[in-house]
């Protein structure tokens, strides 16, 4: 039986949607994560460094990201 883990990286690489926060500062890069269409995101199944990133990400909007938004994005 695959790890949560291991689930949560499969489930990521078919995902359809993204929570994208826009870098407000040319220093910083913008950073995205996989999500459902309503904007959630599985964080108990996500790595810890996802999961910190994204806790990063919502604790500094305003200051170094916008509002996130939820847009589809392309599968390969």
């Amino acid at each position: 039986m695959p790890s949560p883990e291991t689930q949560m990286e499969q489930h990521t690489s078919h995902a359809e949607f993204e929570v994208r926060f826009e870098s407000l500062s040319c220093e910083r890069s913008s950073l995205s994560f996989p999500c459902d269409g309503d904007g959630r995101l599985d964080l108990d199944h996500a790595s810890e460094r996802l999961r910190n990133n994204y806790l990063f990400a919502r604790a500094l909007v305003g200051r170094d990201f916008a509002r996130p938004t939820v847009r589809r994005i392309r599968l390969h």
